[in-house]
């Protein structure tokens, strides 16, 4: 018999906060090292929102689709919403922290098939979010290597460095959970550190600035709509897709110590971090434009390295496109644990075609290594169309967001709807978590539709927004894999039986 639960299995969290024997109540033999602290915890979800990643690669998305205004005020208030977001999901968390974080979170609240599709979603978001930020970090290092070496980069030479940083990225997550936490420790003060660089001099050295109305109230539109609202609306996307990922710190649950406690303060704290750093981020970019049509046609191919070439000359962009490629490679790196815990957690369960393979667990480092591996080559596939199309790079981005931004809303939605059968963890919101709950749903409905729009007039096969058919595939695959796997897919009510004790063994090589 398969391990299921049943619909309204809403177990309760025991009193004193062993989290060995909380995970062995949620159905789970302890497998995974847990080394990681409250502070890697947080470093993780920080490192995978990286500012520096996700503003500096959709920086130039953003001077077509609204400009300044839209950049700098939809900022703000997007990160108002995510945090909403953030602290719901946070509550949940607290409640069920376990690898399969959403999913799990799901299935116990609201039965296997919210389970399920919520798996669906919120893997394909994190693969495409690997996919989205490494290619970044390739577009960043062709622009880097174009100023030092005058290296003109071609989508296949940009293909091939998003290749090898997709090893780099492999190869030091089979290191093991330590490693990993100890460079997300580092990422953080890294990117801290960045953008007080970055902002600092871009606000000190060049001898032009924008002014003021200009950073908060200019508006361009190269979009080809003519409504300004869709505009605006569409022109969302920069800050969405940078506050994504902070799921991280769920999936890291089973390796993090008081994990009830640091795992969901870890979501939340990366949010405002991140909101406070992106917007100062912002600001120093957009004032220090010297030349906007220039910019936004630079022939690095990124927009933000023109900006560092403008204003600071060719030593000063240098330098500062390695800062960004730094930090980049460190959000990389923890959106492949991310997600390869995902996968590693989805397989327990057998959700995916050769699950048995992939929720195998090396002895030495106690890594879902198959994960590991499995996560980059579908990241590697993702991106293969910007070899032919020069607007892949934003479809990919609007796959991680679509992908993975309903998969937040859904375990928030069945918590609602579960009420006073839904037993808070350690962490909780008190009488706020209604209100918080609901206006989080309300706004993850509402960007959902966002970005599924047609982002350039008129729609052609190049300026299509793929990501809407990206997010139909998955659901057509995933309802077509539902009847293959359904019988044996399932979270167990609580481990402990001969079998499940047998099932685990198996999975460590």
């Amino acid at each position: 018999m398969p391990r299921t639960a049943a619909p309204d299995a809403i177990r309760t969290p025991p009193p004193v906060h062993d989290e060995e024997a909380r995970l062995r109540e949620l159905g789970y033999q302890p497998v995974l090292a847990r080394r990681m602290g409250g502070f890697g915890n947080f470093a993780i979800s920080f490192s995978v929102i990286s500012v520096l990643s996700g503003c500096m690669t959709l920086y130039g998305f953003g001077l077509g689709t609204g400009g300044p205004a839209v950049m700098l005020w939809g900022w703000a208030g997007v990160g108002l919403f995510v945090l909403c977001v953030g602290l719901a999901l946070a509550e949940v968390t607290s409640a069920y922290p376990t690898s399969g974080a959403l999913y799990y979170m799901a299935d116990r609240l609201g039965g296997r098939r919210w389970g399920w599709y919520t798996g669906w979603l919120n893997l394909l978001g994190l693969l495409g979010a690997i996919a989205g930020i490494d290619y970044g970090a390739a577009l960043f290092t062709g622009a880097f290597l174009n100023l030092q070496w005058g290296f003109v980069p071609t989508p296949e030479s940009t293909f091939l460095i998003f290749l090898a940083i997709l090893l780099l990225h492999a190869t030091l997550n089979l290191f093991g959970v330590r490693l990993v936490s100890v460079l997300n420790s580092i990422s953080v003060w890294w990117h801290l550190a960045g953008v007080a660089v970055i902002v600092g001099a871009l606000a000190f050295i060049p001898d032009h600035h924008q002014s003021v109305d200009f950073v908060f109230t200019e508006f361009v539109n190269d979009t080809g709509w003519a409504n300004p609202f869709y505009v605006a609306a569409i022109g969302l996307l920069l800050a969405q897709y940078t506050f994504s990922g902070y799921d991280a710190s769920a999936h890291l649950s089973e390796e993090t110590s008081n994990a009830s406690v640091t795992a969901a303060k870890g979501i939340v704290r990366a949010i405002w971090v991140s909101w406070i750093a992106g917007f100062a981020l912002l600001a120093g970019l957009t004032f220090a434009i010297q030349d906007y049509t220039a910019t936004q046609n630079s022939a690095t191919g990124v927009p933000p390295a023109q900006i560092f070439l403008d204003a600071l000359g060719t030593g000063g962009a240098t330098a500062l496109l390695l800062v960004v490629i730094v930090a980049q490679l460190f959000c990389g790196n923890a959106e492949v644990a991310a997600a390869s815990r995902m996968v590693f957690a989805f397989s327990r369960d057998n959700a995916l075609p050769g699950s048995a393979i992939w929720r195998k667990i090396s002895n030495r480092t106690q890594t879902p290594v198959p994960a590991v591996w499995l996560s980059v080559a579908v990241a590697a596939l993702l991106a293969v169309p910007s070899l032919y199309s020069a607007t892949a790079y934003g479809a990919v981005t609007a796959i991680n967001v679509i992908g993975i931004t309903p998969a937040y809303a859904i375990p928030i939605y069945l918590r609602l709807r579960a009420g006073d059968r839904f037993t808070p963890g350690p962490w909780s919101l008190g009488r706020w978590s209604k209100p918080i709950g609901w206006t989080a749903v309300v706004w993850v409905a509402l960007v959902t539709v966002l970005f599924c729009l047609p982002q350039k007039s008129p729609v052609t096969v190049d300026s299509m927004n793929y990501a809407v058919i990206a997010l139909a595939v998955v659901l057509v695959l995933a309802s077509v894999w539902w009847y293959v796997a359904r019988r044996s897919y399932g979270t167990p009510t609580a481990y402990g039986t001969a079998r499940e004790e047998a099932e685990i063994s198996e999975g460590i090589v």
